[in-house]
């Protein structure tokens, strides 16, 4: 191997939104054995690069599933924008489902109201944790608005028709599984829509060229490194593309059913530090020298 792309939440990170110290220190022994090291994730790259800061990790990052990728200098390489007739169309049938929608754009993130994003993410953190009090909310919401550039507008359609802000991806949520799952049955066919998801609680939309396989695949390519070289880690379907494509495609055991069904190597859970786990042990067959077999748990 010769690459190692990592996704993020479920992943890389633990559930405190944490690169954890073994992690960190697995990372850096394939770093000083010339493997290169990515991160690739739904997130926007503001919301990526400060746990990576945080860990001193200085790397490419894929972001907004694959719609932007930066270099480590932090510099924008490329970037695949939504066409403006499919946003409307997405909106249109999102809407009239109630979903929540967020536009992740070049000026930043666009939702309809702070108060609407503190309701939602309250929604989900007491589906997990029935406990959970406003106040913990209240943090989770200040954290992401220091995290993100977040702007509020009335009327998406403004944003759409402003020609000099390109929209990468929209994100829509809601705790109603059927209102997603009829959002998705409407749109699913439409060939210029991708359409994947991060969590069972929201579907993602980016253009069809704008997802991690092809991007972790245009970055390997300006590197000179084969797909045969690349080991990609993921646990959810907007992992699927980088999964099926990399060379050794890894689950973490706490991944989706499909991507669990899809990968012939497994790891442990992002909370067991496995991207370390499967990073060492592949580290460990290169050593050996042998062909590497699937791992069992």
């Amino acid at each position: 191997m010769k690459f190692i792309a990592s996704d993020f939440d479920g992943t890389l990170l633990n559930e405190k939104g944490m690169i954890s110290e073994r992690n960190i220190k697995a990372i850096n022994k394939a770093r000083s054995k010339g493997i290169q090291f990515a991160a690739a994730t739904g997130r926007s790259y503001d919301a990526a690069i400060k746990p990576l800061k945080h860990a001193g990790i200085n790397c490419p990052i894929i972001a907004l599933n694959g719609a932007t990728i930066y270099d480590e200098n932090h510099h924008l390489i490329d970037s695949i924008p939504m066409d403006r007739e499919t946003c409307k169309k997405i909106l249109a049938v999102s809407q009239d489902a109630h979903l929540y929608i967020e536009f992740f754009t070049s000026d930043g993130i666009y939702s309809s109201s702070r108060e609407q994003f503190a309701e939602v993410l309250e929604d989900i953190m007491k589906s997990a944790n029935p406990d959970v009090t406003r106040e913990e909310v209240e943090t989770q919401v200040n954290q992401r608005f220091q995290n993100e550039k977040i702007q509020f507008i009335d009327d998406y359609r403004k944003l759409i028709n402003h020609n000099d802000i390109q929209i990468f991806k929209m994100l829509c949520s809601s705790l109603n599984p059927d209102n997603l799952e009829m959002v998705y049955e409407q749109l699913k066919n439409e060939s210029d829509i991708a359409i994947t998801s991060s969590g069972h609680m929201n579907l993602e939309f980016n253009h069809p060229n704008a997802q991690k396989g092809m991007a972790l695949e245009r970055l390997a390519k300006q590197m000179n490194i084969s797909m045969e070289d690349v080991m990609a880690l993921g646990d959810n379907l907007n992992d699927k593309s980088m999964l099926e494509r990399a060379g050794r495609g890894v689950a973490m055991e706490n991944a989706a059913e499909e991507i669990l069904s899809l990968c012939n190597y497994k790891t442990k859970t992002n909370e067991e530090d496995g991207v370390a786990y499967a990073i060492e042990e592949m580290l460990e067959e290169m050593k050996q020298g042998n062909e590497p077999a699937p791992e069992k748990f």
